[in-house]
């Protein structure tokens, strides 16, 4: 290296989501980073249809790399928590700060996510939160961290660091006028944004593989057909598109330009996953990402 040249460094990973999420988007901070700064998208609103923890969409608000999001889930429980800790932060971290972290509590806000009336964001909204945080890796259908007999070498408050929470919480509170919070089906969200100009779309729909143990609302195959189908007709929008290397992928968006990446998951154990972006032929692909996808293909990675 020349003394004129500057090594190139990954950029940090910037967490605000309050939510755990194997896998989470959170994990893409530095590849949309780079995409959005290539392709001067600074000024648009950057679109989740499919937010879940939207650890990407809230690390790219606060750190100035888009100037409003739009998050969507069609999972009632986890668009409550959104609303609740946009709408009301204050009363939020008041439910934070003084929770009890024990089975008996566990068991009561679990009996409030399976009960409580889907209007009543704050009590539904925090109830999900909690579950995310006590559960085995944030998985809401899941039990507790340590089991309910916690004998577990981890026990149910080892994810509850509140004052880490809470300062989460107060960041999201100070860019609430930012963040836009939809309940739609995410090809509804896609078709919406599609035809705007102001729009970056970054769509993690629910993947092919171990799709029904890591999301609530799991695709089916006409599921998988009709987000491509809308996708691919909005090919001149600017949205990308991650989801697992599955022969399904490459056939449904054999018509676009496709990267291969990895990524490190968390879910049950830590494993490293191949994944696939896919481009709106609108887009230019960043140096770094394809520069990266090729070296896996090198390497003899199977597409």
């Amino acid at each position: 290296m020349s003394p004129t040249e500057t090594p190139t460094r990954t950029p940090k990973r910037v967490t605000v989501s309050p939510l755990r999420y194997p896998g989470g988007k959170g994990l893409l901070y530095s590849r949309l980073r780079s995409i959005i700064r290539d392709n001067r998208l600074t000024s648009r609103t950057y679109v989740e249809p499919y937010a879940g923890g939207a650890g990407a969409a809230l690390g790219l608000l606060v750190s100035g790399q888009v100037e409003e999001i739009a998050i969507n889930d069609l999972d009632s429980a986890v668009y409550a928590f959104w609303r609740a800790v946009v709408d009301e932060p204050d009363e939020f971290s008041q439910l934070v700060r003084t929770v009890d972290l024990t089975v008996e509590e566990w068991e009561k806000q679990r009996e409030v996510y399976d009960t409580a009336p889907r209007d009543n964001l704050l009590q539904l909204g925090f109830a999900t939160f909690y579950l995310n945080r006590t559960n085995r890796s944030g998985v809401l259908n899941g039990g507790p961290i340590g089991g309910k007999d916690q004998t577990g070498n981890y026990k149910i408050d080892a994810r509850f660091n509140r004052d880490t929470l809470l300062e989460r919480i107060r960041l999201i509170g100070l860019y609430a006028s930012r963040i836009t919070v939809t309940n739609h089906d995410g090809r509804d969200v896609i078709k919406r944004y599609a035809d705007d100009a102001n729009a970056f779309i970054y769509a993690d729909p629910p993947y092919f593989e171990k799709a029904g143990s890591l999301y609530m609302n799991a695709f089916d195959g006409a599921g998988h057909q009709s987000l491509a189908d809308g996708l691919n007709l909005a090919k001149s929008a600017e949205w990308v598109l991650t989801y697992d290397n599955v022969p399904e992928v490459h056939s449904l968006y054999a018509e676009r330009r496709r990267v291969l990446f990895s990524l490190n998951y968390s879910a049950h154990r830590v494993m490293k996953a191949l994944e696939v972006m896919v481009f709106s032929d609108s887009l230019r692909i960043p140096a770094d990402i394809r520069v990266a996808g090729d070296e896996l293909l090198k390497a003899g990675v199977e597409v």
